[in-house]
């Protein structure tokens, strides 16, 4: 029998520190004299950035691939997790220490790697094993995009997005945890219509788990399909958004609720048309810990010829319609979470934006600011930038 708290008593705890934070926020917003000043400044601005080696060794591994941040409330330290495929090395996590203050990013230094283990204790397998034969979903090859540290724990949460070549390659998303080293705990179970099918429905391929998140308090685990399921509608374009679907289930797995998540339409349209392009949710992370309703997303797209455009927006969930029970939202009336673009990554100063796939939180200054840390993944490229950028937000 689980001596955990349940569930409930957590959301209902998180739902009374929400009203008790709105209630004295109110408060102090109305005693404000310079609240008008206050509202004319800027909310975000660049504190820096650091850009890590390309195919940098460490510890016989090779840094790239970054595609996911997060900071350690123990120690201060951050988790980076690698989307590598087995391909280079095997799947696996980074630890790092980031010098970052209001004078802006001085430094970052990774002190460990350690590979994710399968339950049996070896490593996972490299795409090529599996095509060439069956792998069963506990063995198969992982395409690593989140990590969290886990609030309660410690442990590694992460997220990654299987792989769908139908009828013969289907292999699920997963959101697993990994002890400290990197060893297997557990693995949450997911809403059934996150699962790969050979049929026009469910995930499409690499474009399931890219972000995931805790919340109230650690209870809740909160994730995010990068783009549409195949029958909840086509993927963004320059004409028209999209919705993809937000998943928000207990720690132990118990689906509470799936809202739908309206992607922006694609910045641009690619040089020469019909060539590649692309926009979805590559990370998100709760505005507050305690607060089950309110997340920042990173929507990232590219087109070609043109660039990156990444922005980061707040969400509310507060009042969006349910969807878990809905097979296909597509040509339906249906609620979407509010959103309000936070930051436009072109709009800070920046000489470069490349593909960012990680946020998290980092310290807070001395000025009352919140600092905000971003990841670009390089996927191995000559030709593409591993950033570390670090945001004050106010």
């Amino acid at each position: 029998m689980s001596t955990h708290p349940s569930p409930r008593s957590y959301v209902l705890h998180a739902m009374f520190r929400r009203c008790l934070t709105v209630t004295v926020t109110a408060l102090l917003v109305a005693g404000l004299s310079s609240a008008a000043a206050e509202a004319s400044a800027p909310r975000v601005r660049l504190l820096g950035e650091q850009i890590v080696p390309f195919n940098l060794p460490f510890q016989g591994t090779t840094v790239g691939g970054l595609s996911s941040i997060d900071r350690d409330p123990r120690t201060g330290d951050y988790v980076f997790i690698s989307d590598d495929r087995s391909a280079i090395n095997p799947a696996r996590f980074y630890r790092a220490r980031i010098d970052v203050d209001a004078r802006g990013v001085h430094a970052v230094d990774f002190t460990e790697t350690h590979p994710f283990l399968r339950p049996d204790g070896k490593t996972y397998p490299p795409l090529k094993d599996c095509q060439a034969t069956p792998c069963s979903q506990a063995d198969a090859t992982v395409d690593p995009e989140e990590a969290r540290v886990d609030p309660w724990t410690g442990n590694i949460t992460w997220s990654q997005e299987g792989d769908r070549v139908p009828p013969n390659l289907l292999l699920d998303p997963s959101i697993r945890q990994a002890g400290r080293d990197g060893y297997f705990v557990s693995q949450l179970p997911l809403p059934a219509n996150e699962h790969m099918s050979a049929q026009q429905t469910g995930p499409q391929r690499n474009l399931t788990l890219e972000g995931i998140t805790y919340a109230a308090g650690g209870s809740l685990l909160v994730s995010e399909l990068e783009d549409p399921l195949i029958q909840d509608g086509p993927n963004p374009t320059p004409s028209a958004g999209a919705l993809s679907r937000i998943t928000v289930q207990t720690r132990f797995g118990h689906v509470l609720a799936q809202y739908a998540y309206p992607i922006e339409p694609l910045f641009a349209t690619p040089k020469p048309p019909n060539t590649t392009d692309t926009n979805g949710v590559s990370s998100m992370v709760a505005v507050d810990p305690w607060d089950p309703t309110r997340y920042l997303m990173v929507e990232r797209a590219y087109a070609t010829g043109v660039g990156n455009k990444v922005r980061v927006y707040e969400i509310n969930t507060a009042g969006a319609t349910n969807i878990k029970d809905v097979d296909s939202i597509a040509g339906r009336k249906v609620r979407p979470v509010s959103k309000k673009l936070l930051v436009d990554l072109d709009q800070v100063g920046l000489a470069k934006v490349d593909n960012v796939e990680g946020i998290t939180w980092g310290p807070r200054l001395p000025s009352g600011e919140r600092t905000l840390l971003l990841v670009s993944d390089n996927n191995f490229s000559s030709g593409q930038i591993t950033q570390v950028i670090a945001l004050a937000v106010r």
